[in-house]
């Protein structure tokens, strides 16, 4: 029983790789495909409706509390494992702005910890509700965006991270500040993040007074081991000018296989995550923040990252020398 719960602890990775990597390119594919076939009707007809839903996305989605709890999002957390980690109180009296870090390859500590209930979220920070804020371009995807919007996830755009942190009080949008340029930088055994010149979350939480909490994704860069290009090399430039073109970066990455071969395939790696919530920043709201205001709280937001980082490494499989390198 042991030996087939590990296989279907593989297979729900296994598929949410797929998902991630293939949905919608697949379904973009097939609806196109079926306009020239007597199905025509089916992709036409979903057309229309997306264009009557177009604004869904930066209205908050459409959240589904059946699909966040299905059964295979426990196997997915199992497969690692995933653990989430409480600091402090948040209390839903208030709106947030969490910082999720590192970005990883594919954020599977963040996707488990807020965009299913496997690892309790919702237990945790009662009264709280999650949104984990993604690429907007990813809204456009058909299908896939259905599927995003059933997670809990929203579009990294002014316009969606405004009307959730508008709404409330109890919402906390979860943003991976490091995004595309962080994903080809994530190395096992490496603790690096993207933050010293990013400092749009903070003037976000800053105009909506929602508080600031730092999130850290222990083991997040060693499920995958990636190929990265020396700076300024013609590889690393491609991959730079992809992400400006695209807003994602193309990694050349590896884990295992379903066969448990550890040198290629795409499951990732079975490396324990634990997803740890910092304490909140209390933030006052500021319509218009000056620099020095949006200045002052994105160091206060770096200091408590590294403190966070510094409490909880050795706990989570980290050397007590282990350093958080922030460029």
């Amino acid at each position: 029983m042991l030996a087939l719960r590990k296989h279907l602890e593989a297979l729900s990775v296994f598929q949410w790789v797929l998902t991630f990597l293939f949905f919608g390119l697949f379904f973009t594919v097939l609806l196109t495909y079926l306009l020239f076939t007597s199905c025509w009707f089916i992709p036409v007809l979903y057309s229309l409706w997306r264009i009557a839903d177009r604004d869904t996305p930066e209205r908050g989605g459409r959240r589904s509390d059946w699909m966040r709890r299905w059964r295979i999002w426990h196997l997915h957390r199992d497969y690692f494992p995933i653990k989430l980690v409480k600091t402090a109180e948040l209390p839903p009296t208030k709106n947030y702005v969490l910082g999720s870090h590192p970005h990883g390859i594919i954020c599977a500590g963040a996707f488990s910890a807020f965009c299913t209930e496997a690892t309790g979220f919702s237990r945790t920070f009662p009264g709280l509700k999650p949104s984990l804020a993604l690429l907007a371009g990813l809204f456009h995807l058909p299908v896939y965006r259905e599927y995003m919007m059933s997670s809990g996830m929203i579009p990294v755009s002014k316009r969606a991270l405004d009307f959730m942190l508008q709404g409330g009080p109890g919402n906390a949008v979860v943003i991976v500040v490091g995004g595309a340029s962080e994903s080809l930088d994530c190395t096992p055994g490496e603790q690096r993040v993207h933050l010293r010149g990013r400092r749009g979350f903070v003037r976000l939480a800053l105009q909506h007074g929602a508080d600031l909490v730092p999130v850290y994704s222990f083991g997040e860069n060693s499920i995958f081991w990636q190929v990265r290009f020396p700076e300024g090399s013609w590889a690393r430039q491609v991959q730079l000018r992809f992400k400006q073109l695209m807003g994602f970066a193309p990694c050349l990455f590896g884990g295992r296989d379903l066969f448990c071969s550890r040198f290629w395939g795409i499951l990732p790696l079975a490396v324990p995550l634990t997803v740890v919530v910092g304490k909140p920043i209390p933030v006052p709201r500021r319509p218009s923040p000056t620099e020095e205001e949006v200045e002052h709280f994105h160091r206060l937001y770096v200091r408590a990252l590294g403190e966070l980082f510094d409490a909880h490494k050795a706990s989570c499989g980290l050397s007590p020398s282990e350093q958080l390198v922030i460029a």
